[in-house]
C-alpha cells in the first residue's frame, strides 16, 4: 500500500467536524488530535499530561481488571472498580457464616486483604503504530485468507522484535475493521487482594430493576490491591509480596461537579461497531436482540424466584444471575435506542449520500456494489445467525447441564484425538472448573430451565436446525417437557456433583463408557455436531464476506467523506472518551437533571426488599446528616451523569476531571442510550458514574475503614482555581501594551 492508512485517517480527522462526546480515543494520538477541543470543553491538563512514556501519567494508574477497568488510587497499589467488577471474587469469598455479599467486606490492616486466584491487574507501558509493519506485501488484489495470512506472519515479527523487559508482553491489534494496526507493551500482576466492598444493599441497590437506568443510586463501587515481589515487579501470589509502587495514581477531588463540567472516562472499552451498514443494523434490532431476550426471560423468571424462594440460592446464584440479567436488559434497551434515534434512517441517508459521491466520482467505481452486497450477504446470513443465538444463549448459557455435556465431549475428543495424555492434561482443568460449577450449582433449578428452553428451541428454531436425537426425543415423551427434564437429569450423572466425581476416578476407557451412555451428554453432542456442521460451518463463510466487505467499507467511507469525524471502534484496547456531566431529555415531557443524593435511596427503600433495602447503618447516618467532609450542602451526592462515549469493559474506569483528579467512577449507560454501540447520540447517550464523594462516605462514614481513606490523596482543585478581579486584569493587560495601541476603557460595574 503506498500510504498507511494511519497518515489518511488522520487527515480525515483533523478536518473534521467536532461532535463532542462522541468516540473513544487512543491516548496515544491525543494530542494530534484531540488535545485542543478537550481543552475547549474545559480541560485544564495537556495530551501528555493523559499519556506519557516519558514520565507518570494518567494512564499509569488505568488497569485492565478482566472484563473491566479499574485504577490505581494510592502509592501502595490501592485500587478502585465496580462491586459488580469485583462480584466474583466477594461471591467466592462468601458463605452463609460469612456473607460478604449481604454484609460487605473491610480489611482493616493488610494482613487481612484476601487473595484472588485467577485475577490479575494489567497496565499499559505504551503504545505504537505498527500499521506500516503489519501491512507490509499487504495489496487491495489478496483475498480474506491470503490477506490475513500475510498480517499475521508480519505481527509475528512485529511482536518478537519488539524491545520489552522480559516480564511484560506484547499484542498487536487492528483498527479500523484492519485497516490500522497498534502494538501495546503490558505487565501484568498476578497477585491481586480484595480489600473492601460495600454490602449489595449498597453496591448492588436497584440491582435488576435500576439496572441500565437513570435516575441511578448505587454505590458500585470494591476495592483490591495489587501486590509486586520486592523489585515492584509482577509476581504469582506469595506471602513475601509487598504493595505495588505505581508510576502514577489518582487523586480524588472533594470538590463535586456541576453541569458542564469536563468530564474524562480512561479505561478499556470491549467491543462497538459504529459503522455498520443499515441492513446489519435493521436485522440486529428486529431479530437477533429480541431472540436473545426471550430466552432469557424464561431463564431468569425461574432463578428469579428460586433466589427470592431461598437465602442459600441467593447466594449461589447472584453473580451469574447479575451476568445473564445484564445484558438481557441492555439488549432491550439497545432496541429501544435503536428505534427512537432512528438509527437505521439515519445510516440509510448516509449511505444515500455514499452512493451518488460513488457515481459520479470515477475514482470511487470500485465501491459502487459495496451496499447492494451488504443487503445480500446479510439475507444469506440471518437464518444462520438467528440459529445461532438461540444455539449460543440455550445450549451454551442457559441450560448448564448441555454446558457440562460439552465439557465432557471436549474430554471425550481429547481422548480419541490425543489418547490418555491429552484426556489427563484436560481432566485436570476439568476437575479444577466443576469443583468451582457445583459450588454454585442446582440441578432441580436447572431441569425446570431445561423444560421451558427447550419447549421454547422447538417453537422458535428452524427445523432443519434441530438435531433428529431431539426431535425424536421431544416425541418420545408425546411434548410433555416437565416429563422429559425428569427423565434426562434423572438419568444422567453429569448434574450430579458426587457421581460425576466419582466417575471421572475411574480408568479412562470406563469414563468415556459412562459418558457415551449418558442421555444429557448424547442431547448436548446433537446440539453441537448441527451447530458446527450446519450452523457454523455456513455462518463462518458468510460472515468472512461480511468482514470483508465491512474492511472494504471502512476505507471506502474515509474516502468518499473526507470531512466527516471517523475515530476507531472499541476493541478491548486502552481508550479516552471525553464529554460534559449534562442532563438529557429521552421523550416527551422528561428530563433527567445530572446528580441524585442519598434523599433518593431512602425514596427508593422498601424494608426486606433484596433491590431496594438499605442498611440500618446508612439510614442512621442520613437521619442524622451524618455526611462528614463529603456531603454539600446538608445532600450527600450519590451518582452523576455525563455524556462520555462508553460501552462494556468501560465498568469501573475513572471519571476524571479538567484537572487529572477523579471524581467519579463509571458503572452503567442510561437505558435510552445503549444503542451508543451503534448508533452515538448526544441527545440519548449518557454514561453514569458513582461519585467519588459517596464512595469515600461509604468507606469512612457507614464502614469505619477511614484508614484507606488516609492512604489516598483527596484535593481541592476548584477551589484552587482563583478567579482574578477584571479590574486588576485590565490594569495588567493596559500595562503591558505598547504605548501606540487603543486606551481600553475602564470596566463597567
Amino acid at each position: 500500500m503506498k500510504k498507511t492508512i494511519l497518515s489518511l485517517a488522520l487527515l480525515f480527522l483533523l478536518r473534521s467536524a467536532i461532535f463532542a462526546g462522541e468516540g473513544m480515543w487512543l491516548p496515544l494520538l491525543l494530542g494530534l488530535l484531540n488535545e485542543s477541543e478537550m481543552q475547549e470543553m474545559g480541560m485544564k491538563m495537556s495530551a501528555e499530561d493523559i499519556y506519557s512514556v516519558n514520565k507518570g501519567s494518567l494512564k499509569d494508574a488505568i488497569v485492565h481488571f478482566g472484563g473491566c477497568t479499574a485504577e490505581v488510587i494510592s502509592g501502595s497499589g490501592l485500587m478502585l472498580t465496580n462491586h459488580h467488577c469485583g462480584y466474583g471474587s466477594i461471591q467466592k469469598h462468601s458463605s452463609l457464616e460469612h456473607n460478604y455479599l449481604e454484609d460487605g467486606f473491610w480489611a482493616m490492616n493488610r494482613r487481612e486483604e484476601l487473595p484472588n486466584d485467577g485475577r490479575s491487574a494489567t497496565f499499559v507501558i505504551r503504545i505504537e503504530d505498527v500499521t506500516a509493519a503489519a501491512l507490509a506485501g499487504v495489496t487491495d488484489g489478496m483475498d480474506k485468507s491470503a490477506r490475513q495470512s500475510a498480517i499475521d506472519k508480519n505481527i509475528d515479527a512485529i511482536k518478537k522484535s519488539a524491545k520489552m523487559e522480559e516480564w511484560q508482553a506484547a499484542k498487536v491489534r487492528p483498527f479500523f475493521h484492519g485497516n490500522q494496526y497498534f502494538m501495546f507493551i503490558t505487565e501484568t500482576f498476578k497477585d491481586v487482594r480484595l480489600v473492601g466492598a460495600p454490602p449489595s444493599a449498597i453496591g448492588k441497590f436497584g440491582a435488576d430493576t435500576d439496572n441500565w437506568v437513570w435516575p441511578r443510586h448505587t454505590g458500585d463501587f470494591s476495592l483490591f490491591r495489587i501486590y509486586a515481589d520486592k523489585n515492584n515487579r509482577p509476581a504469582e501470589y506469595s506471602e513475601d509480596n509487598v504493595p505495588y509502587r505505581p508510576k502514577h495514581f489518582l487523586p480524588i477531588s472533594l470538590d463535586g461537579v456541576k453541569d458542564g463540567d469536563f468530564t474524562l472516562v480512561f479505561g478499556f472499552p470491549g467491543r462497538t461497531n459504529e459503522y455498520l451498514p443499515a441492513v446489519a443494523i435493521e436485522q440486529l434490532k428486529d431479530v437477533i436482540d429480541p431472540a436473545k431476550i426471550s430466552v432469557r426471560d424464561k431463564t431468569l423468571n425461574i432463578w428469579n424466584a428460586a433466589m427470592r424462594a431461598d437465602a442459600e440460592v441467593k447466594i449461589q446464584y447472584a453473580s451469574k444471575q447479575s451476568g445473564l440479567s445484564n445484558y438481557w436488559k441492555k439488549w432491550q434497551g439497545e432496541v429501544l435506542g435503536l428505534n427512537s434515534s432512528r438509527a437505521v434512517e439515519k445510516k440509510r441517508a448516509q449511505e444515500a449520500k455514499f452512493q451518488k459521491v460513488v457515481a459520479i466520482n470515477p475514482k470511487y467505481q470500485q465501491y459502487k456494489d459495496l451496499l447492494p452486497n451488504f443487503k445480500k450477504r446479510y439475507a444469506d446470513l440471518e437464518p444462520y445467525a438467528l440459529a445461532k443465538a438461540y444455539f449460543d444463549e440455550i445450549t451454551g448459557r442457559n441450560v448448564e447441564l448441555l454446558r457440562l455435556g460439552k465439557y465432557a465431549d471436549k474430554l471425550v475428543r481429547r481422548f480419541n484425538d490425543e489418547g490418555e495424555e491429552g484426556y489427563n492434561s484436560y481432566l485436570a482443568k476439568l476437575e479444577k472448573y466443576l469443583d468451582g460449577f457445583y459450588k454454585n450449582y442446582r440441578p432441580e433449578i436447572d431441569e425446570e430451565v431445561f423444560a421451558a428452553q427447550m419447549e421454547w428451541m422447538m417453537k422458535k428454531v428452524d427445523p432443519q436446525f434441530i438435531p433428529s436425537y431431539a426431535a425424536n426425543l421431544v416425541k418420545s415423551f408425546d411434548g410433555d417437557y416437565d416429563k422429559m427434564a425428569k427423565t434426562v437429569f434423572g438419568q444422567s450423572f453429569l448434574d450430579d456433583m458426587d457421581l460425576m466425581l466419582t466417575t471421572l476416578e475411574m480408568a479412562p476407557g470406563d469414563v468415556m463408557k459412562a459418558i457415551q451412555n449418558d442421555p444429557a451428554y448424547l442431547l448436548s453432542k446433537a446440539f453441537k455436531d448441527v451447530y458446527d456442521k450446519k450452523i457454523m460451518s455456513r455462518y463462518n463463510e458468510v460472515n468472512g464476506q461480511v468482514a470483508a466487505l465491512q474492511q472494504t467499507y471502512m476505507k471506502a467511507l474515509m474516502e468518499v467523506f473526507p470531512n466527516e469525524r471517523f475515530y476507531p471502534d472499541a476493541n478491548g484496547t486502552m481508550r479516552c472518551s471525553y464529554g460534559k456531566v449534562q442532563g438529557y431529555e429521552p421523550r416527551d415531557a422528561v428530563k433527567y437533571r445530572s446528580k441524585t443524593y442519598l434523599s433518593g435511596v431512602m425514596e427508593k427503600y422498601v424494608p426486606g426488599d433484596y433491590e431496594f433495602d438499605v442498611p440500618k447503618k446508612l439510614r442512621q447516618l442520613y437521619r442524622d446528616k451524618d455526611f462528614g467532609q463529603y456531603g454539600t450542602k446538608g445532600k450527600m451526592p450519590v451518582c452523576f451523569i455525563g455524556s462520555n462515549h462508553t460501552t462494556g469493559g468501560n465498568s469501573g474506569s475513572p471519571a476524571i476531571d479538567a484537572y487529572g483528579n477523579l471524581i467519579g467512577l463509571n458503572f452503567d449507560r442510561a437505558w435510552e442510550g445503549t444503542m451508543s454501540d451503534y448508533n452515538y447520540d448526544l441527545r440519548l447517550c449518557r454514561n453514569i458514574m458513582v461519585d467519588m464523594r459517596y464512595v469515600l462516605f461509604i468507606i469512612d462514614k457507614y464502614a469505619g475503614a477511614g484508614h484507606l481513606v488516609k492512604e489516598m490523596k483527596l484535593v481541592h482543585p476548584k477551589k484552587r482555581q482563583k478567579t482574578p478581579d477584571p479590574r486588576r486584569r485590565l490594569k495588567r493587560d493596559k500595562a503591558a501594551m505598547p504605548a501606540t495601541k487603543q486606551r481600553i476603557p475602564a470596566a463597567k460595574q
